[in-house]
């Protein structure tokens, strides 16, 4: 029972807790058991003749009694409701602080094949369900079991004959419930499959909710929408239809014990053995008897819910990240001069064919490095294994002469800032987006980072300068600007090398001008790796790496490679006879 281990390790950080829950409902369970003999007790003192000032004194006595009872019930009633509810939703909020944690430290490999969405259910849909474990299901079965052990003491206290024939149903209670633990979790863990689905397909099209209104797929995407909501009533509706089956058969079951009850018992009375309070209270006990019975029949739902939610986490908490850092992983603690080999290295994602073969390049520091080629050909695979995003399966990648994977992750990239085209802004503020990259920033650095991204006059000019909020993924802003902020963002890491992956493609010439301005004295004393298409950004490069089928096919200066007339050459007449045509 893996996912039981998973969620009670973490309890144990709510201990305090839970013992007052426990305390409290050992306690509720005496209450419980005292009224019926109280009813016994007043049955049995007003059946007796005459009722004299004694009886009265008696019967007064047990009215104080009860009435206590009922003031301590309602106490513990509380307490054992209040904290369950503190360790149940205790145990939720740091497992998902621990999910969370650990999907950050998964590679970037892991992310390849997997939905938001799914991911956002199993964080917070699933462990919905934990608190419903430790605050609901777990008590209530103690509670049942517990009530369970103390009335079926209190029976045989009476009459141990009587006492034993109503435990007659009990067997036939538990083999249904094994039945219904074989269906149940099953169809609940599919629900939840189901309901992560439906969160994925909800969050890709709200994203994407642009396209969709401008490829007019309002109706396509609403169908399919639709047919992830019926699959999921559908799931739902069959892990409903196995409880309604199974709750009439433990309620038919435990009521066989009533019928026992009511024969022989009649007969025990009748025969002088048996007091007709005591029947009474028999009666009352009985009810008490198989209550728990069918309420843990309700507690073993949930404790299957639980249990199919916790499976799906145990799944995703079982998988291991593909970047492992060495326990002895040498920390930087000074800024790395820059220095980058590659020697043999070799590259193919999961399931897919090499990408990479046999790479060797020296990259020294303080140099200007560009990549190029067709695409498709491992350019941005090449520059990701520099920060470790991935590892090489074969050959080894040395910052400063130092293997990376002998490095500390987090001090390792701290070295590298990276230039995406496909910028991701957060949703906030524009000072918040240009501060991810160095949280302890002053505003003076914020503005002079913003500066140095030509970044800084738009700014200004927003209804809020930098404290305009800038929406999702900065749809408030245009490429350019969200280009900029990425810039500014990157100026303010500082860090010694710096990765640029089509910095520039997809921004008009005005704003490109802009950009490479900004990139310009960004690149500025540090060792710099540019991915471009636009030959013509890369001429002033130290050195020009052409890749080729997984190899690098040419290696010079841009005249170099353009008096070789080979793949470069190409590549590069084909877009100067472009920008004629369009001129």
């Amino acid at each position: 029972m893996k996912a039981f281990k998973l969620v009670f390790d973490f309890a144990r950080n709510y201990t305090k807790a839970l013992t007052i829950t426990v305390i409290s409902m050992i306690a509720l369970v005496g209450v419980k058991l005292l009224i019926p003999w109280v009813i016994k007790s007043l049955i049995a003192a007003v059946t007796k003749q005459p009722i004299d000032a004694d009886t009265m004194t008696y019967i007064t006595g047990l009215t104080i009694l009860t009435g206590f009872a009922l003031v301590a019930k309602g106490v513990l009633q509380f307490l054992r409701s209040y904290m369950a509810h503190i360790a149940g939703w205790g145990v939720v909020a740091d497992m998902r602080k621990h999910i969370y944690q650990h999907v950050q430290r998964l590679s970037l490999r892991f992310y390849e094949d997997k939905q938001t969405g799914q991911m956002m259910s199993r964080i917070v849909n699933d462990t919905d369900l934990f608190e419903m474990l430790i605050a609901h299901a777990v008590p209530d079965i103690v509670v049942n079991l517990l009530t369970f052990v103390g009335v079926g003491a209190m029976l045989m206290l009476m009459n141990w004959q009587l006492g034993l024939l109503s435990l007659i149903p009990v067997p036939f209670v538990v083999l249904v419930m094994r039945g219904y633990a074989k269906k149940v979790r099953p169809a609940f863990r599919r629900r939840q499959v189901e309901l992560g689905e439906l969160n994925a397909a909800l969050n890709d099209n709200i994203s994407g909710i642009r396209e969709i209104k401008a490829f007019t797929r309002e109706d396509a995407e609403a169908q399919r929408i639709s047919y992830g909501i019926d699959n999921y009533r559908r799931s739902l509706l069959y892990a409903l239809k196995m409880m309604a089956i199974f709750q009439p058969l433990v309620d038919f079951t435990s009521s066989l014990g009533m019928l026992v009850v009511i024969y022989f018992g009649g007969m025990l009375v009748n025969d002088g053995t048996l007091a007709v309070a005591d029947l009474v209270a028999f009666f009352l006990y009985l009810e008490m008897l198989y209550q728990p019975i069918r309420g843990l029949s309700d507690s073993w739902e949930r404790v299957q819910e639980s249990l199919a939610a916790g499976d799906r986490v145990d799944e995703l908490l079982s998988e291991s990240p593909d970047i492992e850092e060495r326990p002895d992983a040498i920390r930087l603690t000074a800024r790395a001069r820059g220095a980058i080999t590659f020697n043999d290295v070799s590259f193919c994602y999961s399931q897919g064919d090499m990408v990479l073969e046999n790479i060797n390049l020296e990259i020294d520091a303080g140099q200007m490095i560009a990549l190029v080629g067709p695409t498709g050909v491992g350019k941005s695979t090449l520059v990701s294994l520099i920060p470790r995003f991935y590892d090489p399966v074969s050959g080894t990648v040395r910052l400063d002469g130092v293997d990376t994977r002998e490095l500390d992750v987090e001090s390792l990239r701290q070295q590298i800032s990276i230039v995406l085209q496909d910028v991701f802004l957060f949703h906030g503020t524009v000072r918040e987006n240009i501060q991810f990259g160095n949280p302890a920033a002053s505003e003076a650095d914020i503005i002079r980072a913003a500066q140095t991204a030509n970044a800084d006059q738009f700014i200004r000019e927003l209804p809020h300068g930098y404290d305009t909020m800038i929406g999702e993924r900065g749809v408030k802003l245009s490429g350019g600007q969200k280009q900029r902020l990425s810039i500014a963002r990157a100026v303010l890491k500082d860090a010694p090398i710096l990765i640029l992956d089509e910095a520039t493609s997809s921004v008009d010439t005005e704003t490109e001008i802009l950009i490479q301005e900004a990139l310009e004295r960004l690149m500025a004393g540090k060792t710099t790796i540019i991915i471009a298409h636009r030959l013509s950004t890369v001429r002033n490069a130290d050195k020009i790496i052409v890749l080729e089928n997984t190899h690098i096919a040419e290696m010079g200066t841009h005249q170099e490679l353009v008096s070789r007339r080979g793949l470069y050459n190409r590549l590069y007449t084909a877009q100067r006879r472009l920008q004629n045509l369009s001129a």
